[in-house]
């Protein structure tokens, strides 16, 4: 790992305020579609814009600004965080932008690409295994390496009010005033639920501002977690229903629980991609069916949103790039897309 140059007092405000620049503010794609004999059109906020790719950017750079400004985190201190891939990703960019070595614990079974990537931007990435725990032993090894190393910051990705606050600050405020310029007011959201930061904190934003919008969290139907308290089976949607229900999810303040077979995320994806150019990653496509799902029920005045989590790239080596069979059972066999169009984010 290359080592790390701490920032002065004088210059951290300011590669704060640069991340800043390049987190956020990403457009809303308006995905038309047919289902079964009706006309429908999906939002999607397409988050791979952000500085690292990913929705988790907003995220990340929310808990370094704040736990600055507490001083929870120190120059020279050591960033070590738990995750499946984008959150790592995200921290492992800013850290060493703001002078911090960076270590990420991350179960084994996740893509190649996410390993590249945490370690081209010269973080220390340790693989754990089922064995070792899989996504809970993650979080149980980085806090052994927290309290036993000195100085160093956890994220906590999981348990942190500031993911949520991330969401409340940027991502709800910003679909509102993109369905505003389009003279258009949200009936729904849909996202899946890794941490549960993007629906808790756009819930809350709705919420406060009086927009009564149905806000469902998403999880895949063959692996429930969130129905279950604790995984069960397998499924292949990177990033959402890791092993356990983050603190931060309050479900009793949200909508039901939507759910997508994990190989109809796949082909809804790959649907995406092949027939619009919209090269999205499997969550993507889970989210698109899920805030499809919401959209049919409501009927001819839903306007559902989501999000497009990432692009295709650190998916290239998974059943994301594999022939994968459209079961009868799926709905992406029954979609039909016939465009899209783009919403900037006011500035």
């Amino acid at each position: 790992m290359t080592p790390a140059i701490p920032l002065s007092e004088a210059s951290r405000p300011q590669a704060l305020q640069a991340l800043r620049r390049l987190v956020g503010r990403t457009p809303l794609v308006e995905v038309q579609c047919e289902y079964r004999g009706r006309m429908h059109r999906i939002y999607g906020k397409y988050e791979a814009l952000n500085f690292t790719g990913s929705i988790k950017d907003r995220m990340a750079l929310t808990i370094l600004e704040r736990a600055y400004a507490s001083g929870a985190i120190e120059p020279g201190d050591e960033i070590a965080e738990a995750t499946s891939g984008n959150t790592g990703i995200a921290f492992a960019a800013m850290g060493r932008a703001l002078g911090h070595k960076v270590r990420i614990y991350m179960p084994d079974w996740m893509s190649r690409e996410r390993v590249l990537v945490i370690q081209s931007l010269g973080a220390a990435v340790i693989p754990v295994s089922h064995e070792q725990g899989g996504f809970l032993g993650s979080i149980r090894m980085a806090d052994e390496f927290a309290r036993e190393a000195p100085r160093v910051f956890r994220p906590r990705q999981f348990d942190s009010a500031d993911n949520v606050r991330a969401h409340y600050e940027t991502t709800g405020p910003e679909l509102l005033a993109q369905f505003e310029a389009i003279d258009r007011r949200p009936t729904g959201f849909v996202a899946g639920v890794g941490t549960g930061g993007t629906v808790m904190g756009v819930a809350h934003c709705f919420r406060e501002r009086g927009v009564r919008a149905a806000v469902h969290p998403l999880e895949p139907a063959n692996s429930p977690t969130l129905r279950t308290g604790n995984k069960v089976g397998k499924h292949r949607i990177q990033g959402i229903s890791d092993e356990f229900v983050p603190s931060i999810v309050r479900l009793q303040e949200l909508a039901p629980i939507v759910d997508v077979w994990d190989g109809d995320a796949i082909c809804m994806a790959q649907k995406l991609a092949q027939e619009l150019g919209l090269a999205l990653g499997i969550s993507s496509g889970a989210n698109f069916l899920g805030a499809l799902q919401v959209a049919h029920e409501q009927g001819a005045d839903a306007c559902v949103a989501t999000i497009f989590c990432d692009d295709n790239k650190k998916y290239l080596s998974t059943d994301l790039c594999s022939d994968e069979e459209c079961k009868p059972h799926y709905m992406a066999r029954e979609v039909r897309l016939t465009g899209f169009r783009v919403i900037p984010c006011p500035t």
